[in-house]
């Protein structure tokens, strides 16, 4: 937290303010950072959130209120007191008009607030509830980011959440970027954010399209010109191999040139850092098995060949050997993560979609996802309510609950393929839009353009499940494109793991 911090003070605009929120547990370490990163006399104010229907306690006093640390970067910090007026209780305003004696004058729009806030934490049935454990009401975000920043300004939130500062900076006309090291946080604020376009746009007001970066790939990206800047390219692919499998908790082994490393009772394939894992790769790496009698790896790759369906996979089991693909995860070059063994691999999912070309127009129905996730996977996700647990079996994402008379009833949470699927988006034309890194040069100050690759994924049109509307639509509206030609489109599912699964599939506009 405190090396967040510092990066904080760094980025924050002079005239900016931070606001820190936490509960009884931290407050006092969180306090000391502050002071140390900030300077005691930027403390603005130790704001106490109050929220009345807080659960009671029997053995001590109930916890009803959060804090919020408000520091400045400097003197000259904005505060618009005037936007952020408490309304006048029943009679207070009368009450003042009388007793000030001005006859003739407009009455006060409202009161100044004081450091506490009143206001109820989000219930069940709250409206604006995603179901997100630490969300937090818009109206206290709405108030903080109108006392400290004006429309246009920047408003950023480094621990995201379920996407609240950025859905009221929206909503206020302020830009903003948000971060989070959590799949579920991103993939929740995304969906949010889609939310608040079509708010505004049912409106009539204007909306503003946002990109999703995964730092990751930068990280990957920086690491791959380290070791082609390297003379010692050898030496650099064993260490990105054994970075991988430190994370991956696998053993090294040199008895065979594409097994890396084994863990428990099955071997483990780095993918190559620069490249997809190929179906020719995969046939390589059979016939190494072959010789070797192995019969059960692990294929660790960031990514995978379209062509490695499941029916190639099952194919290679039946002559043998059992590969199970998982993708190497962005947080993998983050050694805080790996330390902490808070870096896991998901096992590939395959999605497949249908295109219907009527002249102009493209229709995409998506037409099946298959996933091959297991407990170990759902651990992260794990529900617990009451006498009820989340479990995977048999493929399947099973409630299990116990009734009063001890006995265990089932529920299939996923009975059909479209059950695992949270959220699908489709680019209409993928290549269109190439994925740049911008760098400087350190002695320099140049700055250097550089094509990654990649291309960026823009969700031109997309359907998700929310608390409100939990049904899917599997066939997105026909699509027109304006000139004959051949594309190639992107379709993207994640699904209820959060984990990302997209298919390139190429057509003929004639």
């Amino acid at each position: 937290m405190y090396e967040r911090l510092r990066l904080i003070h760094d980025l924050l605009a002079n005239d900016g303010s931070i606001y820190v929120h936490c509960d009884w547990r931290v407050s006092s370490v969180i306090r000391l950072m502050l002071d140390d990163v900030f300077g005691k006399e930027n403390l603005v104010n130790m704001i106490i959130w109050y929220y009345k229907n807080a659960s009671r306690g029997k053995c001590k006093l109930a916890n009803s209120h959060d804090n919020i640390f408000w520091y400045k970067k400097g003197e000259n910090y904005k505060f618009n007191l005037s936007d952020i007026l408490v309304p006048f209780e029943s009679g207070m305003t009368e009450w003042r008009y009388n007793q000030g004696g001005q006859k003739g004058k407009e009455a006060p729009k409202g009161k100044t607030p004081d450091d506490v806030i009143t206001l109820a934490a989000l219930n069940a049935m709250a409206q604006e509830r995603i179901g997100y454990p630490t969300q937090k009401p818009e109206a206290l975000l709405e108030r903080i980011i109108k006392a400290s920043s004006n429309e246009g300004d920047l408003v950023a939130d480094f621990f995201c959440g379920s996407g609240t500062t950025a859905a009221v900076a929206e909503k206020l006309g302020r830009k903003w970027i948000t971060c989070d090291l959590g799949r579920f946080a991103i993939h929740t604020t995304r969906k949010r954010l889609i939310g608040v376009q079509r708010e505004l746009c049912s409106a009539g007001k204007d909306y503003r399209a946002f990109e999703v970066l995964n730092l990751g790939k930068y990280e990957r990206q920086f690491f791959m010109d380290d070791m082609c800047k390297s003379i010692g390219n050898i030496r650099n692919e064993e260490q990105y191999i054994n970075l991988i499998l430190e994370a991956y908790k696998a053993k090294r082994i040199d008895n065979a040139p594409l097994l890396h490393g084994i863990k428990g009772d099955r071997f483990v394939h780095i993918g190559a850092l620069d490249m997809p894992v190929t179906q020719t790769r995969l046939g390589d790496l059979f016939e190494e098995c072959r010789k070797q009698m192995v019969m059960a790896v692990d294929v660790l790759g960031f990514e995978f060949e379209m062509g490695l369906t499941p029916q190639y996979i099952q194919k290679l089991k039946e002559q043998g050997v059992d590969f199970r693909l998982k993708y190497i995860p962005r947080d993998v070059f983050d050694r805080r993560a790996v330390e902490r063994n808070q870096v896991h691999f998901y096992d590939v999912a395959y999605l497949d979609a249908q295109c219907k070309v009527v002249g102009r127009r493209l229709t995409v129905s998506l037409s099946d996802f298959v996933s091959n996730y297991t407990q170990d996977d759902l651990d992260d996700v794990e529900v617990k309510a009451g006498r009820s647990r989340i479990v995977i079996d048999s493929g399947m994402i099973i409630k299990r609950e116990v009734n009063k008379e001890g006995v265990v009833n089932e529920t299939i949470l996923t009975e059909n393929w479209h059950d695992w699927v949270d959220y699908w988006a489709i680019d209409y034309n993928y290549e269109d839009k190439r994925e740049i890194i911008c760098t400087k040069d350190k002695e320099t100050g140049e700055e250097h353009e550089t094509w990654t690759g990649n291309y960026i994924f823009e969700n031109e049109w997309q359907s998700f499940r929310t608390k409100q509307s939990p049904t899917l639509e599997l066939t997105a509206p026909p699509h027109l494109y304006d000139r004959p030609g051949r594309y190639k489109i992107m379709v993207k599912v994640v699904d209820i793991l959060g984990i990302d699964t997209s298919k390139v599939i190429e057509i003929v506009i004639l």
